[in-house]
């Protein structure tokens, strides 16, 4: 049976298209559509619902510890009050069982600096939590995320102590008389911040949201928005077989760490150079690729697309593949869209700079 958020009635009020999404039944777009969205995010301020992001809570003195063992990344570069993105790899190949965003909460009493949120993608928290232990909190709270250039202004009418959390800090926050996690966190390559709000008050957050002129989005338009910002999604540049150095996400490495699951095969990839990396594509005219779709050199396979849509903001196709190492930058491709070809070009990302 499917999960639901605690703001289900209300997306539903709102004559959501609610779709199966890692377990849950989430609201994929709202009338005005996914464009229209995806729009609204990059010119004003959109409020997503990502309640079904896992989160595993893990306090005490040995918190520290098991993270550092366990992910790949080096909570020493933070501290208390930052978030950190990082991976869970596979201890045998290297490759990318999560890709995970750990909130450090801020020190705020004796136990304060040793309490960690640690948020796993939707189907993977029951993973997560098997190898890092701790406690999942998911239906205890709901998680909006406020994004967009128009975000922190429009936020700061109705929330203003979440409105002044920075980019990758996290704070505590009161909103009427209930304490709230606030991250300077998302997944569209836009300001903003991702609110978790216990689920008793998340309803009256969402409605001041929405009364300050933040408009709803749903899960289409938050992945045109991560496709534009070039950012990898589990299942798709992330995953079994996937390593962080095939996803050009070598810097998610603590490489002087001397102990993290996965650590002995990246070194050893590493030392004998990626056999794949991910690229990105732009495409000719409004018809995007596809997922599963051909890349073609002089008429050779050598790739596959792994994610592909139309940019509402560039107004042509864009994807992201994994393609030889010696396919890079400015290199011409050609894409095999249900044996059409489509003209492309290996560019940098993100493919939308903000």
């Amino acid at each position: 049976m499917l999960q639901r958020s605690p703001l289900d009635p209300l997306h539903r009020e709102l004559g959501a298209r609610m779709v199966p999404f890692g377990g849950w039944e989430m609201p994929l777009e709202y009338p005005r559509g996914t464009i229209a969205e995806h729009l609204a995010c990059r010119q004003a301020a959109v409020v997503f619902d990502v309640s079904h992001l896992g989160t595993v809570r893990l306090t005490g003195p040995g918190a520290y510890d098991r993270l550092q063992e366990t992910l790949s990344n080096d909570l020493r570069k933070i501290g208390p009050g930052r978030a950190q993105y990082t991976h869970l790899l596979d201890d045998d190949d290297g490759s990318v069982l999560d890709d995970i965003i750990v909130w450090w909460h801020p020190g705020d009493g004796a136990d304060a600096t040793n309490v960690f949120d640690v948020m796993p993608n939707a189907s993977n928290t029951d993973r997560v939590t098997d190898a890092i232990g701790g406690q999942a909190t998911t239906h205890e709270r709901a998680v909006l995320a406020v994004q967009g250039p128009a975000a922190k202004d429009r936020l700061a009418a109705v929330f203003p102590e979440a409105a002044a959390v920075g980019r990758f800090r996290v704070a505590h926050a009161t909103w009427q008389g209930t304490e709230c996690v606030v991250a300077g966190t998302g997944y569209t390559g836009e300001a903003g911040v991702e609110i978790a709000v216990p689920v008793a008050a998340a309803a009256d957050l969402w409605r001041a949201l929405l009364g300050a002129g933040i408009e709803p989005a749903g899960l289409g338009a938050r992945d045109t928005l991560r496709l534009e910002a070039g950012l990898p999604l589990h299942g798709q540049e992330l995953g079994p077989g996937i390593t962080p150095l095939q996803a050009g996400l070598g810097w998610v490495v603590a490489w002087d760490k001397p102990r993290f699951r996965g650590r002995d095969a990246l070194l050893a990839e590493r030392a004998a150079g990626v056999q794949r990396h991910l690229v990105g594509i732009a495409s000719e005219g409004r018809r995007p690729p596809r997922r599963g779709c051909a890349v073609l050199v002089d008429g050779e396979r050598v790739g596959e697309v792994t994610s592909g849509n139309f940019s509402p903001v560039l107004g042509h196709g864009i994807a992201l593949a994994f393609v030889p190492p010696q396919i890079d930058v400015g290199a011409a491709v050609t894409i095999d869209v249900r044996g059409t070809a489509l003209a492309g070009r290996v560019v940098e990302r993100p493919f939308v700079r903000r």
